[in-house]
């Protein structure tokens, strides 16, 4: 099986239960974000930068095709593997979605999270779900 065409419906995320660990409480929330699904710090960079990219077209109205993938090897600096390596666990994550060909940022990632958290909330610590 080629990287491309890897299962692509999960990925793994780091969680921290500091509150000083937080996301929000970082200089560089995008940056600690990433670092918590990309375990090298060059790859969560880069990360970053493609999802900028991404977001970039897509709110100019010239959105990323998936075709455009050596040029964006080339822009990332990143060999063919480590660039659907990377892609894919972002897809995984629900951060970026294809469609129609395009790359486009997705919700699913924040949607996913907030679905676990109203669980774990409700279900396992019994509290009103108005209180999260």
């Amino acid at each position: 099986m080629k990287v491309k065409e890897a299962p692509k419906t999960s990925t793994s995320i780091i969680v921290r239960s500091a509150s000083a660990a937080r996301v929000t409480q970082s200089k560089n929330p995008f940056l600690e974000l990433m670092r918590r699904l990309f375990r090298k710090e060059d790859v969560a960079m880069k990360a970053i930068k493609f999802i900028n990219i991404v977001d970039e077209r897509q709110k100019s109205g010239k959105p990323v095709r998936v075709e455009e993938w050596e040029n964006l090897m080339e822009e990332l600096g990143m060999v063919r593997s480590s660039f659907y390596s990377m892609r894919n666990k972002l897809l995984g994550a629900g951060m970026i979605s294809v469609k129609d060909g395009e790359y486009r940022l997705s919700g699913v990632f924040s949607r996913d999270l907030v679905d676990m958290a109203r669980w774990w909330w409700t279900a396992v610590l019994g509290y009103d779900p108005e209180s999260l």
